[in-house]
């Protein structure tokens, strides 16, 4: 059955993905960057990247305030994370404020034509493409019993043909209109400054996997303004139908 799966979805993209690409970023063509706001709501999106001990570490402390304080994020999880953390992701996934979503297999970008970014080789094919993100999709799903609708590509770059492979086969790709802490460079500062200038219907992008980074204070800071502005927090599942592909 998964093999059947597998040759479905490796033809739809191929079938797609006829044509060169022409447009290559992270606001692409399909990529969900905002929602539609019925009241003052922000998106928490988390990446946990994996690969390397810097990249793989946790930050318990982030994860706790937002769990004490019952404040409710997306997790894109990249499988190398998941394999460094096992016993970390089950408690994550068992969590009701948190959505677990797929931050890819390798950690690539989504190209298919092996476009790079950052130093770090794109995926070639529509095939690569769907391998990117299946195969992660997959061990989510074995952990959890729930595939994950939501991918974000390592370094967040697409073309617009690797997207509508992935849309075409169910996956929505989660993009951010607030960069919230450039990788976990920014101050703690820069991260609060970052987050409160959000409006309603932003998705922010952050990361739980750097403790060393001012990520955790800037969130802190930034989430208790939000929240005596009258802002709430919700899962991108939460507005799955009021969400805004670009055009």
């Amino acid at each position: 059955m998964q093999k059947i799966f597998l040759s479905l979805l490796l033809f739809f993209g191929l079938a797609f993905g006829a044509d060169e690409p022409t447009q290559w970023g992270e606001n692409v063509t399909g990529v969900v960057t905002t929602f539609n706001a019925s009241k003052k709501e922000i998106a928490l999106t988390f990446d946990a990247c994996g690969g390397s001990f810097r990249s793989s570490q946790y930050d318990a402390e982030l994860i706790g305030y937002l769990t004490e304080n019952r404040i409710p994020a997306t997790l894109f999880i990249n499988s190398r994370w998941i394999h460094s953390n096992p016993e970390i992701f089950k408690e994550l996934a068992t969590n009701p404020l948190f959505e677990i979503a797929n931050h890819g297999t390798a950690h690539r970008p989504l190209s298919v034509n092996g476009k790079s970014i950052y130093n770090i080789q794109g995926t070639r094919s529509a095939e690569e493409v769907l391998e990117e993100i299946n195969a992660n999709a997959l061990l989510i799903e074995k952990l959890t019993g729930k595939r994950p609708l939501f991918f974000r590509s390592g370094t967040a770059y697409y073309d617009e043909q690797a997207v509508a492979i992935a849309r075409r086969n169910g996956v929505e790709i989660g993009g951010f209109s607030i960069l919230g802490d450039a990788g976990a460079t920014f101050s703690a500062d820069k991260v609060t400054y970052q987050i409160t200038n959000a409006k309603s219907g932003d998705i922010i992008v952050l990361h739980m996997n750097h403790p060393e980074s001012g990520t955790r204070e800037g969130v802190k800071a930034a989430v208790e303004k939000l929240k005596s502005n009258g802002f709430s927090f919700i899962r991108l599942s939460d507005v799955k139908n009021r969400l805004n592909p670009l055009p």
